[in-house]
């Protein structure tokens, strides 16, 4: 099955990870909930910066912060661009803190069409 995946990469405050994860687990329900197939979250453990580019280049990351990427999946990106527009619009982002420990300006993301899938049977 072919899916549709966005990835979202942005810099989170070590101090406000556990509010970001609340967020994060909050708005992930809201995906699903319109039809996103699955909404994950993921902090780096193990990303330095490179040569030329990496992880903590991109979203230039400063001491205090901490890069987080997210994945949500979709069945195609004709539901992604249904779901999104639902998900914007839903209570649950109309009420989001203007407080989250994020740059928003520092944070980037993407559409992406699956070229390879493999899975352990």
């Amino acid at each position: 099955m072919s899916t549709y995946t966005d990835f979202y990469v942005l810099p989170v405050k070590k101090a406000g990870l556990e509010a970001y994860r609340q967020f994060a687990e909050a708005t992930a329900k809201v995906w699903c909930q319109h039809g996103a197939l699955e909404a994950i979250e993921f902090v780096a453990d193990d990303v330095k910066p490179g040569v030329y580019t990496s992880f903590p280049q991109a979203v230039t990351l400063e001491p205090d912060e901490v890069v987080v990427v997210a994945r949500i999946t979709f069945a195609s990106r004709q539901d992604r661009d249904r779901i999104n527009a639902a998900v914007m619009s839903d209570p649950v982002f109309a009420g989001m803190s203007p407080d989250l420990p994020v740059d928003g300006k520092r944070m980037f993301w993407g559409g992406f069409t699956t070229l390879v899938e493999a899975t352990k049977k």
